[in-house]
């Protein structure tokens, strides 16, 4: 997909979470709004994963540790097509496979995720397990950025430098806020680009609201170099909806049928 397709499919992204969230009335809108354009970069342009390959032992994984955030993964899962885009309408009602954290139920989804903390570790896991059986998938992990508060997140992290895992990549969902709070205030977590490249990671920054930037940047990595990747991706939390936007009470707030109209009118 290209530079100009993969934006606007990420904004349709974005559309069709403010939908799945209010007609269910729950939800994690600002974590979901925050990562769409990473989700888009990574399945419409770089995993070399689709509903054909879903059980190929060669396929690249993809795990999203900031489980909270499973709108955004159900809808571009749903996008690709490896489950019925209907499935979206029936999200949290009874018998639906789409819960409020990503279980592996669901076509696409290779791990239960959402305690935070998890996500790197057992990606690291996938990657060296890929190493040593001398297979040639890679691993992508998306975490959000209070999630590095998180001890298990660092001792992932001096694992995946100590073992080479050249085939990982971790991608930060840096958009400042967590939770009720700022992270700064909660728990400041900088300089973060100066810990990941002291633990070993090769570590870039990107503009993590443009999906095609994303996608050229994960292209233009080295996986054969022995050496981690980091990407602190800068999001805003509420992309692309100007009263969500940066307002952490957005994390967890559902949208009256109101604001659901104005906020599918910023997303046209």
């Amino acid at each position: 997909m290209d530079t100009i397709l993969l934006n606007t499919k990420a904004r349709e992204i974005r559309r069709k979470i403010v939908c799945m969230i209010s007609h269910a009335r729950g939800g994690h809108i600002g974590a979901s709004l925050s990562e769409a354009d990473i989700l888009t970069a990574l399945f419409f342009r770089i995993l070399r994963f689709s509903p054909e390959n879903r059980t190929d032992p060669d396929r690249d994984r993809f795990v999203l540790s900031k489980g909270h955030a499973s709108e955004g993964l159900y809808t571009v899962l749903a996008e690709r097509g490896f489950f019925p885009a209907e499935w979206l309408e029936t999200y949290l009602t009874p018998g639906c496979p789409l819960t409020t954290h990503p279980t592996n139920h669901v076509p696409g989804i290779e791990v239960c995720t959402g305690a935070l903390g998890h996500g790197l570790p057992v990606a690291c896991g996938m990657a060296l397990g890929a190493k040593k059986q001398d297979r040639p998938f890679r691993v992508f992990v998306l975490t959000g950025d209070g999630e590095t508060q998180e001890g298990s997140v660092w001792e992932a992290a001096m694992a995946a430098a100590h073992f080479k895992l050249g085939n990982l990549v971790w991608i930060i969902d840096n958009n400042g806020l967590q939770l009720t709070s700022v992270i700064a205030e909660t728990m400041g977590i900088e300089p973060l680009k100066d810990k990941l490249e002291a633990f070993g990671f090769d570590t870039h920054t990107v503009d993590g609201t443009d999906a095609a930037a994303i996608a050229g940047l994960l292209e233009s990595l080295d996986y054969s170099s022995g050496k981690p990747h980091a990407v602190i991706a800068k999001t805003v939390k509420g992309r692309g909806v100007s009263f969500m936007e940066n307002v952490p009470e957005w994390h967890h707030r559902i949208p009256t049928e109101e604001e659901c109209e104005r906020a599918l009118k910023e997303l046209e």
